[in-house]
């Protein structure tokens, strides 16, 4: 990967990757309509992937629709958009990439999962997974009384941009706002009280909601075991948008069945699609979603205008946008 950078002028060679967010049949007329004349290639699958990506100067595609091995037969490869803010499997392979600039889709789907996630701490608080099972059992039974989520504090583990505007949904409905992030030497708007990385007990011990918004990395791997879930209070109740890694999923099992701590939201796991043996699937105390957090309306039109805006900034080697530090993971 020593290919000198390409200019305008040069034949650069764009390759679309297909995946669940960037159709090919979409995504490749609207790279040749903004820009005329630029070399578009395209991979539906693997094998047509595999043929091309030694042509490849720029690649858009997701991260996991790449095979860590083919990057290898990326001679060409200046610049990867990934179609996801995650690049937890670019990571392992930061040495063959270190000529490569990464950027990502950081800020797309920021309030899309902000959304979800106040959706499932307002269903975990009013226990709706229990009222949904009474009423297929058409059963009438009254409710207990119920806090107002004002008088309770959310935790927000990771203050990037999905992190932020998970913290600002929580503060506009009154709660207490506490948050862990590496730099805590500035404020964050919304953040009552912020927790460096070494302290993440003391986060757990005031939050009645955890929220995990960390990138993957191996600083994050199962940062979320036995011991941090015995810190927290029995009361609360942890939300997984990031990765599935970064908890002990055996753990955090048993902490759901023993009542350690009160129940969680899950949309990220281990192995994904979540294998129809994990006892997860039947916990009562548990609210299970398909990876759908992130399922944002106009997703692709959003990550093309980053990526069309890159291209200008590429093409004239101007500072580009959401770049991606493989060294920090994010």
């Amino acid at each position: 990967m020593t290919a000198s950078m390409p200019t305008a002028g040069d034949d650069l060679a764009v390759l679309v990757v297909e995946s669940n967010v960037v159709r090919v049949d979409d995504c490749v007329p609207m790279i040749r309509k903004r820009f005329p004349g630029m070399r578009v290639l395209y991979a539906k699958d693997v094998a047509s992937l595999e043929d091309q990506i030694a042509e490849a100067d720029v690649i858009i595609a997701a991260q996991s629709d790449v095979p860590v091995q083919l990057f290898d037969k990326a001679r060409r490869l200046r610049w990867f958009q990934n179609t996801s803010a995650g690049v937890d499997r670019l990571v392992p392979i930061r040495d063959r990439l270190c000529d490569v600039i990464i950027t990502n889709a950081r800020g797309v789907v920021s309030e899309t999962i902000a959304d979800f996630v106040m959706g499932g701490i307002t269903a975990l608080h009013w226990d709706f997974p229990r009222l949904i099972r009474e009423q297929s059992r058409k059963e009438w039974n009254q409710q207990g009384f119920v806090a107002t989520l004002s008088e309770r504090t959310l935790g927000v583990i990771g203050l990037g941009a999905i992190g932020t505007a998970i913290a600002s949904r929580g503060k506009s409905v009154g709660m207490t706002v506490v948050g862990s992030k590496r730099d805590v030497s500035q404020p964050v708007p919304g953040v009552d009280k912020l927790f460096p990385p070494e302290d993440l007990v003391g986060l757990l011990q005031l939050s009645d909601f955890v929220v995990l918004a960390v990138p993957h990395n191996p600083e994050t791997t199962k940062l979320i075991g036995r011991e941090q879930l015995q810190q927290m209070r029995r009361s609360a109740f942890l939300v997984n948008i990031a990765r599935g890694g970064i908890v002990v999923e055996s753990e955090l099992i048993h902490a759901l069945k023993t009542g350690v701590i009160a129940g969680a939201l899950l949309d990220v796991f281990e192995r994904e699609p979540l294998p129809s043996d994990s006892p997860l699937w039947t916990m009562h105390n548990v609210m299970i979603t398909p990876h759908a957090s992130g399922n944002a309306e106009g997703y692709l039109n959003h990550v093309f205008e980053i990526f069309a805006d890159n291209m200008q900034r590429f093409l004239t080697k101007k500072p580009m946008r959401n770049l991606v530090d493989l060294r920090r993971g994010y």
